[in-house]
């Protein structure tokens, strides 16, 4: 749903792995056996068929007779035929063959223009590995083995054939025009001037990218390879490539078939996340862990909101921030997108992540080739009268809005916005998640959160998505949209004024499925911070919404409660009165941070909410020792609370309110049950 930068995974190298360049520990006929598998697997391999042809095929020609070669030794292996020269030079010859294998394998399934940009060097690569074959063939001690004559003279052979190859790396002159050529493109490109059609079809073609499917997985490739780069001038000039291979696509086969968007927020909402990877105050998975001066992690755009709403407090401790300084978590987070990658999720940051990697080197190509992409798909949409083409012109504006902030910009000042409002009330259910999606993703870039409060009818477009769209995904996407625009504490008092609003994410939380939940309940939360906007929340029924939904999600809903009770004041604690008993089985069954919640929203009930109040916790069965648990056993935060909450229910087991005077009105069997752990002594 949100963008994905050049950093959401931790670097990648390219294969071979460390392990490719290690001994296999293997010795005698399982070192030959182990060998010729490898051998044989490596020979299968498809020569490469676009570039480095003759390369891969040299290569590959020579592995087969290698492989024969393994195959006539292990017949006539015998322990004591083999001296441990020759083990050594078998190792060694495992070592290369894995190396030659995975760089067959990445040419094969990474990204064409890299390999087209990269050829000179991976065209060494090929000739250095086939001189490691030469030289371990050279000082093979084949004399030394009782082997047969034919099985010498295979070698001879294969000697033959690899002292023949060129002294220096073969580089094919049809890749080394095709990359000219394609540089061409990027360099026109970079001077504002538009391709020739024609050419980018005649190149594309001799690439082998087709269709718009193979456009699709070259793209994927690129961002892929994104991640390989060690540094920031090689992560641009893939970046300049990923813009030249959308441009082409979207000019030479139009916008692709969108695919299904709702199977990933179902996938995403299934999962359960480690604790210790949600941030406590959005509950939701961190992207950017920060660190803040009292030791605790949050995600940098909820403390950044946190802070920016005017607190200089540890939201999970309660105590004051020494400072706000926000040191990165560079340790969880790798924990974190290992973690996404292992389950196959993306692992989404936020314009604010991107900010905070530092100055970003631009890349010209890339950017021209994003305004030439925009200005394709704008002109096509002003006169699209096909509903189907229209829906692909405006998934394909998403999923540019998706990748990065130069992009958002770029759509946002070609006027994508006023374009969109049209299609938010489009009666083609696609059509209007792909509107309000490419919105949500407009929104992510601070300077577009204005624009989009400001261009006639977006807000008010959003808002009816989220009031009566037509799926329940774009409902929770126009959620995510108020909670983007919610960011700005300015546009969060606004929205928070607006019932439909207000009436509108209550009503997603209530009936709508546990993604779409989410993305409602984030928002209130954001509209919860700000005191103003609390009455109006209590008015239209939060409090009652959150006791409906509370057993399903107990963190979200605690945390909600926490906050309205807290700043809603007397009207919030009396609508809160109904949901004392499930706060008290959260704090019986719940998690670490709904318990912390739970109990917090409790003080504040009791302390504001008087004896009548105290009296129905009381009446939970078994209600001090779960607080006494919770003393020895919970947070630090949340054993706190409990201390408070423990202290509270003995005043009023004996008689005395929170202002200290005496009160008559209590159940004498909740009195007992207060009165029964009097003689506990309370930790320090």
């Amino acid at each position: 749903m949100m963008a994905v930068s050049p950093d959401a995974f931790p670097l990648r190298k390219r294969r071979p792995s460390a392990a490719a360049f290690v001994s296999p520990n293997l010795s005698g006929r399982r070192l030959i056996q182990s060998l010729l598998l490898l051998a044989q697997e490596t020979s299968a391999l498809r020569p490469l068929k676009t570039l480095l042809n003759r390369n891969s095929s040299s290569i590959i020609r020579k592995i087969k007779l290698i492989s024969v070669l393994v195959e006539e030794l292990l017949r006539e292996y015998s322990d004591s035929s083999f001296p441990a020269s020759a083990v050594l030079c078998l190792e060694e010859l495992y070592i290369v063959l894995h190396r030659i294998k995975t760089l067959i394998e990445d040419c094969h399934s990474g990204s064409t223009l890299w390999l087209l940009m990269n050829h000179d060097s991976v065209s060494h690569t090929f000739h250095q590995l086939t001189n490691e074959l030469s030289t371990l063939l050279d000082i093979f001690p084949v004399h030394d083995l009782n082997v047969s004559q034919d099985v010498e003279e295979l070698v001879g052979l294969i000697r033959k054939q690899c002292n023949s190859a060129e002294q220096q790396a073969f580089v094919e002159p049809h890749d080394q025009e095709l990359k000219r050529q394609v540089l061409g493109l990027l360099n026109r490109i970079k001077r504002e001037i538009v391709p020739d059609h024609s050419k980018l079809a005649e190149i594309f073609n001799k690439l082998q990218l087709c269709d718009s499917t193979s456009f699709n997985n070259e793209i994927q490739s690129l961002e892929d390879e994104v991640q390989n780069q060690g540094d920031e001038n090689s992560k641009s000039d893939v970046i300049g490539l990923i813009g030249l291979a959308r441009y082409a696509k979207c000019v030479l086969h139009g916008a692709s078939t969108p695919r299904s968007t709702s199977r990933r927020r179902r996938s995403m909402a299934d999962l359960t996340f480690p604790a210790d990877f949600r941030c406590p105050i959005s509950l939701d998975l961190m992207t950017d862990p920060v660190v803040v001066s009292t030791g605790q992690t949050y995600d940098r755009s909820s403390i950044n909101l946190w802070l920016e709403s005017g607190h200089n407090t540890c939201p999970k401790t309660g105590q004051t921030l020494s400072h706000t300084d926000l040191i990165p978590n560079n340790a969880l987070k790798s924990l974190i997108a290992m973690w996404c990658l292992q389950q196959k999720i993306p692992f989404d940051v936020t314009e604010v992540n991107e900010k905070s990697k530092g100055i970003k080197i631009p890349n010209k190509a890339a950017l021209e080739a994003t305004r030439m992409t925009v200005s394709f798909l704008m002109n096509k949409l002003s006169v699209s009268q096909s509903t189907d083409m229209t829906n692909r012109m405006v998934h394909e504006l998403r999923a540019l809005a998706k990748t990065d902030s130069d992009n958002r910009a770029c759509i946002a000042e070609a006027g994508g916005l006023p374009l969109l409002v049209k299609f938010l009330g489009s009666d083609h259910p696609n059509l209007q998640v792909n509107a309000v999606t490419t919105i949500l993703n407009l929104s992510i870039l601070e300077a577009n959160k204005m624009m989009i409060m400001e261009t006639d009818g977006v807000l008010n477009g959003v808002i009816e998505v989220l009031r009566s769209g037509a799926t329940w995904e774009a409902k929770g996407n126009a959620a995510a949209t108020i909670f983007s625009l919610t960011g700005v504490h300015a546009y969060r008092r606004k929205l928070g004024r607006k019932t439909r609003v207000v009436k509108g994410l209550i009503d997603l939380a209530k009936a709508g499925p546990t993604s779409s939940k989410k993305d409602a309940l984030v928002a209130i939360l954001n509209l919860a911070g700000d005191r103003e906007v609390v009455g109006k929340l209590v008015e239209e029924g939060v409090v009652e919404m959150v006791g409906g939904i509370i057993d399903g999600l107990p963190e979200e809903s605690s945390t909600i409660l926490e906050l309205v009770v807290k700043k809603g004041g007397l009207p919030a604690v009396v609508a809160a009165y109904r949901v004392i008993g499930k706060l008290g089985n959260i704090l019986r069954e719940g998690s670490d941070m709904a318990q912390e919640s739970a109990a917090a929203t409790l003080v504040n009930i009791c302390r504001k909410g008087g004896s009548d109040v105290v009296a129905e916790l009381a009446g939970i069965t078994g209600i001090e020792r779960i607080v006494w648990e919770l003393m020895g056993m919970g947070t630090g935060r949340c054993r706190r609370k409990a201390a408070t909450l423990l202290r509270i229910l003995r005043r009023w087991a004996a008689g005395v309110d929170q202002n200290g005077s005496s009160t008559a009105a209590y159940s004498s069997s909740s009195t007992n049950n207060i009165v029964n752990s009097t003689t506990i002594i309370l930790p320090s």
